[in-house]
């Protein structure tokens, strides 16, 4: 029985020592492919603030443009 029990031992460490390698790899694999989607994460990120800015500040551009209309007739007299 006890010889038995050596030979499951045995295999089982060959088992695993053979998907050592094969873990690794993947291991290696997966934390390449998170370095490069963070990459990319980042780069999307920034330019989304500039599309942010920009549009915030063509918004702010035509609030003022809007303000300059609006407020003669706030004052009760017409602009134009």
């Amino acid at each position: 029985m006890g010889s038995l029990l050596q030979a499951y031992r045995w295999a089982a460490e060959k088992v695993s020592e053979a998907y050592k390698p094969k873990n690794l790899r993947l291991k290696q694999y997966c934390l390449q492919r998170e370095k490069d989607f963070k990459a990319k994460e980042t780069l999307a990120l920034k330019s989304l603030g500039s599309c942010s800015l920009e549009l915030e500040k063509a918004t702010q551009e035509k609030m003022t443009i809007l303000q300059t209309y609006f407020h003669p007739f706030q004052q009760g007299r017409n602009p134009g």
